[in-house]
């Protein structure tokens, strides 16, 4: 913007239509679009607000061949793109960015998800989004696509505060922004938001609290600018792993119900009368928290953002510094069954639950009124001291002329630094199946009448085998030098890019083989329970020091057949660094440190994409085909079919995925709809069970779609969001599947006067059971399974004011 224009107002923009349909993330330099040989995305700031999304992922299932499983709440949620493998959560193939540098260097250390330390808010002017293509090559890592969250800059004169409350559910929220110019080329911009409630899942307390706050400040100068910016995010969150749900009929056609006294869709079995987090540490001593205290999570950036020209060279240097940290207590049900089939299983014949706490503590299990379920659970306790980042991206760009054309060269250097500082312990106790928040822990007692656990717990450590507690005091170093060139002549662009990536690790880990006998709660008497003490030998560490590097390149050519019109083909190979995954298993020497196989150190996605592209007149459709194969080494959670119970496994498998990628876009006066749709034909090609070979992997559906139509005037706006997906097979066994679903949002907004906004969000309003994820493979004898349903309808009012 030139200094010497008058600034659009917050109010004005926010009554403009943003056109704009250049794409800046995961390619060289900035392009329209239909110039670019890539599959590319923009949602802006007014259809953020407009959707009112209860989390990051929520919002995410917007984009177009993204598939996200939103139901652990506002973080710790799973993220892949156009079949790419999901076999631990998190998002392993796809880098979430803030302002073109990732929140995380890698987006699945365990426990440590990147949408724990984002929130999206009013500082959001637009979220990018690119799936697959140059991302291999222009963000380490990333071989799937990259997110990216882009900052207002202070463009846009003026802000707003808006004041938002749930309706039917407990939460009060304020968010703000203001920016504007300086004078003498200089502008700001800040913002943030703070929020508190039970949250839209009962729990019994105060899930929810804190918010964030963003700043920057820019000089813009002939021929570029420097931006200086900071983050401060402090926040409080529950994470929802599961609930029970009545499964009968079979496999291939099974039938949901909810418990008496627990709804899927509104409850959690959070409840302020569960016990206190207790695991022994690394350090001898006993770990106590209070899992009321959820997630919470601790982030200070500071970083700047320079462009500009030395002579016909344009420079970019981007740096950011974070310390982030986070501690986590998650509640996680193992399993659930009638309480009189757990109590014989675990506790022999005659076997009995009491209450261990509440109203009744001491009485005998009730079934009376209640679903007389049982349920084993267990608390994952990770305290994340230090999961600091550091990142900085240069590059530098030229375009010159060339035979009549124009050759663009692009050279860089990326360079970043994770820490991965981590202790997690667990803890597995006996709880009643109540919603509501008011679930208490269950003893229980052998015929005897002895005690088999204490306090409801039946063990310090995982329901499963030992080998689950791991420390981890590791740095991850990634150094990445890449190039690209790209020649365009007429209607045809021809390019590749190459980057190479080398991984170093250095630090120690520890975990623990057995169990020993330790007062945890500090009674001076050794209960049954605490004989089973999972434990970490003090001081007894592992060496962790090698270095690893892969190449990743792509090349592509497009066609631009017309103004409105174009085509394009690419082809990539990239890589994904093994980070924590390869951490106590073979492929690390336990004496030396050393990468002993090097095939472990990183895994490749090879990816083919064809694509059209139109553009005119209020219409806009772009339809993609891939292919791709992707090889991983990785760690997942399932139930043992022998146990009942969850275990952590080492996988290491290949996977195959072809489809369709579809997305539009109509506007016609006050009238527009945007749409998507991903069709998905992927199956495992190799795996460490040969018997998965051919197998569909779990919770891939064959079909992604949404739509959203909307009705937008000078004095009000309507719309709805329809997002869905086909059915799919809880597990890789593909026995058991899951419905597909669709969720239904409706959204209002009113303007009664200039500056002024109200608005209603109504979050699947229809209130459909849609179902993510199921931990059983097959229908269990129990007839219970653990699964994880999305929100139910939530609804929630607003009012904004502008300045």
């Amino acid at each position: 913007m030139a200094q010497d224009e008058k600034p659009m107002t917050a109010w004005e923009a926010s009554r403009t239509v943003d056109e704009g349909d250049m794409v800046t993330t995961g390619v060289a330099r900035g392009r329209d679009r239909l110039n670019s040989a890539t599959s590319t995305s923009a949602i802006k700031e007014n259809d953020i607000i407009r959707l009112a999304p209860r989390s990051l992922a929520e919002l995410f299932r917007n984009i177009p061949g993204i598939r996200v499983e939103a139901a652990a709440g506002e973080a710790q949620n799973n993220y892949t793109v156009r079949g790419l493998p999901m076999v631990n959560g998190a998002s392993k193939y796809i880098q979430i960015q803030e302002d073109g540098l990732p929140v995380m260097e890698f987006g699945d250390l365990m426990r440590l998800t990147p949408d724990l330390f984002v929130r999206a808010d009013f500082n959001v002017a637009q979220v990018e989004s690119i799936r697959g293509g140059s991302a291999s090559t222009f963000a380490s890592n990333a071989p799937g696509g990259v997110i990216n969250l882009i900052s207002k800059t202070g463009e846009v004169e003026g802000g707003s505060v808006m004041a938002t409350v749930g309706v039917d559910f407990e939460s009060y929220r304020t968010d703000f922004d203001y920016g504007g110019r300086l004078g003498n080329g200089w502008r700001f911009h800040v913002g943030g938001f703070y929020r508190e409630g039970e949250g839209v899942r009962e729990t019994g307390f105060n899930a929810s609290r804190g918010g964030q706050v963003k700043m920057n400040v820019t000089k813009q100068f002939d021929g570029g600018y420097i931006r200086f910016y900071a983050k401060l995010l402090d926040d409080r969150v529950p994470t929802f792993t599961g609930t029970p749900l009545l499964v009968t009929g079979t496999n291939d056609n099974p039938s949901f119900a909810d418990p008496v006294g627990i709804n899927s869709r509104t409850d959690s079995l959070l409840s302020p009368t569960l016990p206190v987090a207790l695991t022994l540490g690394s350090s001898g001593a006993v770990r106590r928290r209070d899992f009321t205290n959820g997630v919470e999570v601790q982030a200070k950036s500071l970083g700047f953002d320079a462009q500009f020209s030395l002579g016909e060279w344009s420079f970019t240097n981007r740096f950011r510094y974070a310390d982030q940290s986070t501690r986590n207590t998650t509640l996680v049900v193992s399993s659930a069954a009638p309480a009189g089939q757990f109590a014989t299983r675990f506790g022999g014949a005659g076997a009995v639950y009491r209450y261990a706490a509440g109203p009744r503590a001491g009485q005998l299990f009730n079934a009376a009124g209640g679903n007389g379920l049982a349920a084993l659970a267990f608390f994952s306790d990770n305290a994340a001291p230090d999961v600091s980042n550091m990142t900085n991206d240069l590059r530098l760009s030229r375009v010159w002329k060339v035979g009549g054309g124009d050759l663009t060269t692009t050279a860089g250097l990326y360079r970043s630094n994770q820490k991965f500082v981590s202790e997690i312990g667990f803890a597995t106790f006996f709880q009643d199946v109540v919603g509501g928040g008011q679930a208490v822990p269950l003893n229980l007692f052998n015929a005897a009448g002895a005690a088999l656990t204490d306090g409801g717990y039946r063990n310090f450590g995982g329901p499963g085998a030992a080998g689950n507690i791991r420390d981890n005091n590791v740095t991850y170093q990634t150094t990445a030098p890449f190039a690209s060139v790209n020649f365009a002549k007429g209607k045809i662009a021809v390019g590749g890019s190459v980057r190479w990536d080398n991984s170093r690790a250095r630090g120690n880990i520890m975990n623990d083989g057995a169990v020993r006998r330790f007062d945890m709660n500090g009674d001076g008497f050794i209960s049954v329970p605490e004989t089973q003490v999972s434990f970490v030998p003090v001081g007894v560490t592992q060496p962790v020091r090698y270095s690893h590097d892969y190449l990743s390149y792509s090349v592509s050519v497009n066609y631009r057949i017309a103004e409105p019109f174009a085509m394009f083909a690419r082809y990539s190979l990239g890589g994904r660094a093994a980070a924590d995954k390869i951490l106590f298993t073979p492929a690390i020497s336990r004496t030396t440190g050393a990468l002993l196989n090097p095939g472990a150190g990183d895994d490749s996605v090879r990816q083919a994409e064809i694509g059209l592209k139109y553009r005119k007149d209020g219409l806009v459709l772009n339809l993609t085909g891939f292919h791709a194969k992707t090889d991983d080494t990785n760690s997942q959670i399932l139930t043992n079919p022998v146990t009942g119970q969850l275990e952590l496994n080492s996988v290491t498998r290949a996977y195959t995925a072809y489809g369709l990628e579809f997305e539009g876009g109509f506007r016609r006066g006050p009238f527009s709809i945007t749409a998507h749709a991903t069709y998905t034909d992927a199956e495992i090609s190799s795996a460490e069970n040969p018997a998965l070979e051919g197998n569909i992997p779990r919770n891939q559906p064959k079909l992604l779609f949404g739509v959203t139509p909307q009705f937008d005037t000078d004095s009000f706006t309507i719309g709805a969001n329809i997002i869905g997906v086909t059915k799919s097979f809880s597990q890789d066994v593909n026995q058991l599947r899951m419905p597909g679903y669709a969720t239904v949002g409706l959204f209002a907004q009113v303007r009664p006067m200039e500056r002024m906004e109200l608005s209603i969000n109504a979050n699947n309003v229809l209130n459909e059971r849609a179902i993510t994820g199921i931990s059983e493979g097959v229908l269990p004898t129990s007839g219970v399974v653990m699964a994880r349903p999305l929100f139910g309808r939530s609804i929630s009012a607003s009012a904004r004011f502008f300045f």
